[in-house]
């Protein structure tokens, strides 16, 4: 029998990771393994795979039985009656199966008895559902007509209304702010997922923002407040003295709209220290200076 992986190494996060990461985890894989997008022999068990490890580990009460008992605190086979956990008469239940086109998998739900009664696995497809807010293609039942539309990375994040074209009819739909690629919603009577392009100055991970900021050697040493562009306006931004190559500097709220509605996620702002080409005759003596009096100080008491 094989020995089924660790959740947390399956979603890829650490152990005392907080629940937004792992839902962040999460989507990225759920994408990545949909049999819609994947066309991999394996991806069919990988997508089921994740949304189990999903399920227990954003459920605070799944996750706790988890992290203390392991894969057996949902093994209806575990028996923990009879091991140094007394009284605990099976924490499964029934297994079943779910098949859907070509693809078959197996859960648990769990059984009477049980301290963790009713944190049994649910049907994989219905976690995406509740996830990504849609209905899963291969279900027998589904006959409402799926489109797909290109975005810009501003009309994404800021929300837009568009004309298009369904069934032979315009139609005017409003798409709601913070949309990613990928994301699919239902308009009454139809469903649309969106290719969203990227943008060339700012790169998104889900709901947070990331942009380079090229600054200059006496920025970075000196100084400075800098004139920074996020998706609504520009901000002033204090770059304190000192301040090395690399540094990551958050502006909170300044990030995408949650699709849902409350709050915005956050634009990191990463300074890039340029290192000037060509140096004037009275720049290299200044440097030279510079050089030689900190190669002086060292011998300071």
């Amino acid at each position: 029998m094989a020995t089924k992986r660790d959740y947390y190494d399956i979603l890829g996060v650490g152990k005392s990771v907080p629940l937004g990461e792992i839902k962040r985890a999460y989507r990225k894989l759920a994408l990545k393994y949909h049999p819609d997008k994947n066309n991999s022999p394996d991806a069919a068990e990988q997508f089921k795979e994740v949304n189990e490890a999903y399920e227990v580990l954003s459920n605070s009460k799944k996750r706790e039985a988890y992290d203390q008992f392991g894969h057996a605190a949902f093994d209806q086979t575990a028996g923990f009656g009879a091991g140094p956990f007394g009284g605990f008469p099976g924490f499964g239940g029934e297994t079943r199966t779910y098949k859907q086109g070509p693809f078959t998998y197996t859960y648990t739900t769990s059984g009477g008895g049980s301290p963790f009664e009713g944190i049994g696995f649910s049907d994989p497809f219905e976690i995406f559902e509740a996830f990504f807010g849609g209905v899963y293609p291969f279900r027998r039942t589904q006959q409402i007509p799926r489109y797909s539309l290109s975005l810009t990375f501003d009309e994404a994040v800021h929300g837009c209304k568009k004309k298009v074209e369904i069934e032979g009819r315009e139609k005017i739909i409003k798409i709601p702010a913070g949309v990613d690629d990928g994301t699919r919603i239902r308009f009454r009577d139809f469903y649309i997922t969106f290719d969203v392009k990227q943008d060339e100055q700012f790169k998104r991970d889900d709901v947070d923002l990331f942009l380079d900021l090229p600054i200059s050697f006496a920025q970075a040493a000196l100084g400075d407040t800098i004139e920074v562009p996020t998706i609504d306006k520009s901000v002033g931004l204090k770059i304190r003295p000192g301040t090395q190559p690399g540094t990551l500097i958050r502006l909170r709220g300044k990030g995408v709209p949650y699709l849902r509605g409350g709050g915005r996620g956050d634009q990191y702002v990463r300074v890039m220290v340029k290192v000037p080409e060509k140096l004037s005759g009275r720049q290299r003596e200044i440097l030279k200076e510079f050089e030689e009096e900190k190669e002086e100080k060292k011998g300071w008491f």
